[in-house]
């Protein structure tokens, strides 16, 4: 009888790797994808408005055009999807769903939904767009380095990319003037292993406060 290894999450962070070959012939389906993105949109967000948008590209050409405005990168048209991170830098006209479903599904009551929705409506319509473009991209590096670890927990492996032609992206993909891209992730089977790396010393990152 076979049995299932159940991995901790502190062992697929360790072998979570950038992987930049993939088998072309291995396909995600759609479901297994949209499980992936299910569970990745559990991560954090500022004010829970959840400023992440996906598009998910599995189309053979279209990755072949896709290839040729990120840089000629191999994976993009190897992998079995990639799927784009964009930001939503108007997440705040989000914010009556966001708050009315935790109130529908009973975490908080009525006048902490409006308390929390007037407090949104008050100050994120009138930040600068450099301000909410800050806020939807850090919150879409949570929600991505936690969609590469349940990929990696399903058996996949990931590769994000910064190195693409966001203006013709957004051409491309007709993609919304509210909407920015900010990473590509290559999804799929590894045809050879990522390259082993290291990292810079404790000691070199951590600034001890006494």
């Amino acid at each position: 009888m076979e049995t299932t290894l159940i991995k901790s999450l502190s062992e697929i962070i360790k072998e979570r790797h950038s992987v930049r070959k993939y088998d072309s012939t291995y396909i995600i389906s759609q479901e297994e994808i949209k499980d992936i993105l299910k569970e990745a949109t559990q991560a954090p967000s500022s004010s829970n408005l959840q400023p992440w948008r996906f598009i998910v590209i599995q189309d053979q050409e279209a990755k072949k055009e896709l290839r040729a405005i990120a840089n000629n990168q191999e994976q993009v048209e190897t992998a079995s999807a990639v799927i784009a991170v964009l930001g939503d830098k108007e997440m705040y006209k989000s914010v009556e769903n966001v708050y009315r479903s935790a109130y529908e599904a009973g975490f908080m009551d009525e006048a902490n939904m409006n308390r929390l929705i007037e407090g949104t409506n008050k100050t994120y319509p009138f930040a600068p767009e450099e301000v909410l473009k800050n806020i939807a991209s850090f919150d879409a590096g949570l929600v991505s380095m936690q969609l590469m670890l349940i990929a990696k927990d399903k058996g996949y492996d990931t590769v994000p990319m910064g190195g693409f032609d966001k203006e013709k992206f957004v051409k491309m993909f007709n993609v919304s003037d509210r909407l920015f891209p900010i990473v590509l992730i290559s999804v799929g089977k590894a045809a050879a292993p990522a390259f082993n790396t290291t990292r810079l010393p404790l000691e070199d990152v951590l600034i001890e406060y006494r």
